[in-house]
């Protein structure tokens, strides 16, 4: 199974609202990408991403993770929906996850 397949069956079941919205997490071979979504009114509230970082996935990771949780205390969010994008919870995923908990942010 790809992981477009993959992708559409997780969302399935996850789905961002004005309370808690979705994170969802793209990895390219070089960047990582992380939008805060509400689905319920299809926009998206926060964006970052790695473009213009230099260093490791992994270092771009923590600054994404830091990134985004800043700009959800920001808007005022406590508590996101993590969706993986149909990636294995594993590495860079995971860091980006692990940084945005570590910013005081339920996941």
């Amino acid at each position: 199974m790809n992981r477009i397949k993959k992708h559409n069956k997780i969302r399935q079941s996850i789905s961002g609202t004005a309370e808690r919205p979705r994170l969802a997490v793209y990895r390219s071979l070089n960047h990582l990408h992380a939008q805060v979504i509400d689905d319920t009114k299809s926009i998206t509230l926060a964006s970052a991403t790695s473009l213009k970082e230099k260093g490791s996935l992994m270092v771009k990771a923590v600054f994404i993770g830091k990134t985004i949780a800043d700009k959800s205390k920001e808007l005022g969010i406590k508590e996101l929906v993590f969706d993986r994008s149909g990636f294995r919870y594993h590495g860079a995923i995971k860091e980006v996850c692990e940084q945005v908990r570590k910013e005081g942010i339920k996941i």
